[in-house]
C-alpha cells in the first residue's frame, strides 16, 4: 500500500523527489511515516530522485580579439525607453533536461521586450530569435536612434550574423565581459521579477 503511495506521488512529481521530499510529500498526504521508512520504502519500489547535474555554461568565449567597446560600464540607467536594451541567455530546467532562453530587457521599462526559447544555443536558433522579436515589437526605426544593445562578449553576441542585424536595425553594440552575471543576468532578472517573463520564458 505504502509502496504503492509512493509511487504514485513519485510519477506526479516527474521523478524528481529524493527521500527527503518524498518523506515531506508523504506527510502532507496524511500518511505517518518516518524519514528512513520513507527512503527503504523508495528503495524497495526502487525509486531515487534527481540530483543535481552538472553546471551548464550558456556562454563561450569568442575567439579572436572583438574590439567592440562596453558602452555601459556597469551603469544600467536610461533616460527613456529604446536607449538602452540588456540581452542575455540563461537555462530553465524541464522534466526531460533543460532548455535554452534568451531575451532582451529594455532597462528604462525593464520589460522584456524580445525572447526565445530553442534547445540549442545556435546564434540563429535562439538569440537572434530574440532580437528580432524586439525590433519588430519595437516602435519605428526613427525612435531607435541612439539605442544601445550591451550584451556580455560571448560567441553568439559577436557573431557574424548578429552583428549584421545590429547594424541593420542601426544599433549600436556594447559588450562586457564573458558571461559576466552582473552585467546582464543581474539586471534581467529583476526586470523578469517586476513584470513576469512571457509564458514558457522560464
Amino acid at each position: 500500500m505504502l509502496v504503492e503511495e509512493i509511487r504514485r506521488i513519485h510519477a506526479e512529481n516527474y521523478g524528481l523527489y529524493g527521500y527527503r521530499k518524498m518523506h515531506h510529500a508523504m506527510r502532507r498526504a496524511g500518511w505517518e511515516v518516518g524519514r528512513d521508512q520513507t527512503a527503504r520504502l523508495m528503495k524497495a519500489a526502487g525509486l531515487c530522485g534527481i540530483r543535481r547535474g552538472r553546471k551548464v555554461f550558456t556562454t563561450s568565449p569568442a575567439g579572436g580579439l572583438d574590439r567592440r567597446p562596453d558602452l555601459v560600464e556597469r551603469n544600467f540607467t536610461a533616460a527613456g525607453p529604446n536607449q538602452l536594451w540588456v540581452a542575455d541567455i540563461t537555462y530553465v530546467r524541464i522534466p526531460s533536461g533543460f532548455c535554452y532562453t534568451a531575451f532582451i530587457t529594455d532597462v528604462f521599462t525593464r520589460r522584456i521586450v524580445g525572447w526565445a526559447v530553442a534547445t540549442s544555443l545556435r546564434t540563429e536558433a535562439l538569440p537572434l530569435q530574440a532580437l528580432e522579436q524586439a525590433l519588430q515589437t519595437s516602435p519605428a526605426e526613427a525612435s531607435r536612434t541612439g539605442l544601445t544593445h550591451h550584451s556580455d562578449r560571448g560567441n553568439n553576441y559577436v557573431s557574424l550574423a548578429y552583428s549584421d542585424a545590429l547594424i541593420t536595425a542601426g544599433v549600436q553594440a556594447s559588450v562586457g565581459s564573458v558571461g559576466d552575471s552582473y552585467d546582464c543576468q543581474s539586471l534581467s532578472t529583476r526586470s523578469r521579477e517586476d513584470w513576469g517573463a512571457p509564458a514558457g520564458a522560464v
